[in-house]
């Protein structure tokens, strides 16, 4: 039977529209369909710290809720560049997250050259917790509460040691930007470690120091040491006692720095998925359990939405790129 001209490019059409329902139909039903395997989460930090046990925390929750396995791979090392670069080059599928921290923010700030781009390469999924950083001393010793501690700087320049953890990390950088903010002249001193730190502030080489609250809470609860501040915004659960930094006000009135890790996924990644992953992190979060067991390593569990992590990321790489360049870091 003839077909005419006509009727020909009807009929191609009506089955160019049908293939093209099913493509759609496909894809709308693969991504129901997620996840399809065990989710991945990269860590770059050995097992057994905090950032672990709060990942495996939340991934165990994770796991429940979407019917698959939650698999951790920590990859340590190199300032976190090997679980970076790892993620980065990983399928866009939702099945691939990394996590991420304050720490991401200053080794994008300060590496001249990293083989990806922290705000390009990755999606923002939820903020996981946020914890504390604190100024302590030796507990008996001369200075016993921030005001005692600015005082003795100021009346005494370049004579205050405030020791921090490694060169370039959050502490450190939390540390540099405390001095210029209070306008105090202190020389910053960082040590191989915080065991090394406080070491070195309760046998009286250096008075004070600046580093993630968790660590020092033993030494705090045997009264080796003695918080004289925190640096957030808020006091700290486990410490209401003790004030926060901006509570001394004048040029330290808006002062708040906090650490935090969050997940993120790489570029590319569906918003739908995005949107879920997050709202699976959020509700995990949001148990009393999970809540619990965070603050029991001096972690405040909060998720957000990937806008507001993304918005928190580029916030951190800007303050804390002003920091090194106002501290004479040499980025590396």
């Amino acid at each position: 039977m003839a077909i005419d001209r006509r009727t020909l490019v009807t009929l191609l059409a009506t089955s160019c529209a049908g293939a093209a329902g099913v493509g759609a139909g496909a894809a709308v039903q693969a991504q129901t369909a997620w996840p399809t395997r065990p989710i991945r989460i990269v860590v770059p930090h050995a097992a057994g710290g905090a950032a672990d046990i709060t990942v495996r925390t939340v991934g165990q929750k994770m796991a429940e809720r979407l019917g698959h396995s939650v698999v951790i791979d920590n990859r340590p090392g190199a300032g976190g560049i090997v679980a970076g670069e790892l993620v980065a080059r990983a399928a866009p599928d939702g099945h691939t997250l990394l996590l991420i921290s304050s720490g991401t923010a200053v080794s994008a700030a300060l590496f001249k050259q990293l083989p990806f781009d922290t705000l390009r390469d990755f999606a923002p999924v939820s903020l996981l917790a946020r914890f504390d950083l604190a100024v302590a001393v030796r507990a008996g010793g001369r200075m016993t509460t921030l005001a005692e501690l600015l005082a003795y700087a100021r009346a005494n320049p370049g004579q205050l040691d405030i020791g921090t953890p490694q060169i370039g990390s959050t502490q450190h950088l939390a540390a540099e930007l405390f001095k210029v903010t209070a306008g105090i002249d202190a020389q910053i001193v960082p040590f191989n470690g915080t065991p090394a730190l406080i070491a070195a502030v309760r046998g009286g080489q250096v008075q004070v120091l600046v580093d993630i609250l968790g660590a020092l809470m033993p030494h705090i609860g045997a009264g080796a040491l003695q918080a004289l501040a925190v640096l957030g915004a808020r006091r700290a659960t486990q410490l209401p006692q003790v004030p926060t930094v901006r509570e001394s006000g004048g040029r330290l009135e808006h002062f708040n720095v906090s650490s935090w890790n969050g997940l993120a996924a790489p570029a590319g990644t569906p918003a739908a998925l995005l949107e879920r992953l997050s709202r699976t992190v959020q509700a995990a979060l949001a148990r009393p359990d999970v809540k619990n067991r965070l603050l029991e390593l001096n972690l405040d569990a909060q998720g957000s939405t990937p806008a507001q992590l993304g918005e928190h990321l580029a916030a951190d790489m800007r303050r804390w790129s002003e920091v090194i360049a106002q501290a004479g870091i040499a980025r590396q």
